[in-house]
């Protein structure tokens, strides 16, 4: 079976000592543990938001499915990119929330008040930074609002690249998985059109730990496109 042909492309860009980590593993789950009583809060408030909108994922989820799968990533490869302890916290935030301008009815000074009530200033913006970064651009259609200039806003901001991938990751994940409904599986393909032009979209040119994205997170995506292939051509097969 032949890879999808934008993925060998990829495995070469990314070559595991592009992302040194900074700390350890060890040494990012010890900070969540520090953490875990506001990374809670945290986790109940964005629910609550979604929830208080009466936004759902899939055909009948509730949001927080979807924001957890995201967080789920930023755990497992999240010390690959966090510099620092005082990052921990920001880049779990803008997981939770990074869909709450955009769905949620928030504004920028919104995000940037929640934020404040468990981090410090300094921190709380970085938070909104990451999330105000993920959030559509105006636009007719989904390529008008997440073009050029919405990526390059992403590239900018710390942290904001690897919070795509895991936003991406987790929809990717949901939409393949048997259980995805009728929405899943339409935007099965949507992803699968998009990935030869989202992945290079998240490079960024630079020695900036926060703005690189994790080459063992692109290849769980890569993963996962490829059994997705295999189940194309079974479906082929077997006409369904």
């Amino acid at each position: 079976m032949l890879l999808p042909y934008y993925l060998p492309r990829f495995f070469c860009i990314f070559a595991p000592e592009k992302n040194q980590p900074v700390m350890t593993k060890h040494e990012f789950d010890g900070y969540r543990k520090k953490y875990a009583r506001q990374i809670e809060a945290i986790r109940q408030a964005a629910h609550e938001l979604h929830q208080s909108v009466n936004e759902v994922y899939g055909d009948d989820l509730p949001y927080g499915f979807h924001l957890d799968m995201v967080v789920e990533g930023v755990i497992c490869y999240g010390y690959l990119v966090c510099a620092r302890e005082e990052d921990v916290l920001p880049l779990i935030f803008g997981s939770y929330y990074h869909d709450s301008i955009e769905d949620a009815r928030q504004s920028y000074n919104d995000v940037v008040r929640a934020a404040r009530k468990w981090m410090t200033e300094e921190q709380a913006q970085m938070a909104a930074e990451i999330v105000y970064a993920l959030t559509n651009e105006k636009g007719r259609n989904r390529e008008e609002r997440a073009g050029e200039k919405y990526y390059q806003g992403i590239r900018a901001t710390p942290y904001a690249p690897f919070v795509k991938l895991c936003d991406r990751l987790a929809n990717v994940t949901y939409s393949c998985s048997v259980d995805s409904g009728r929405d899943g599986n339409r935007m099965r393909e949507v992803y699968k059109s998009e990935m030869g032009k989202f992945l290079p979209a998240l490079i960024s040119d630079t020695d900036d730990q926060r703005r690189q994205i994790p080459f063992e997170a692109i290849t769980a995506l890569a993963e996962i496109l490829i059994d997705e292939v295999d189940r194309d051509e079974i479906r082929k097969q077997w006409n369904c």
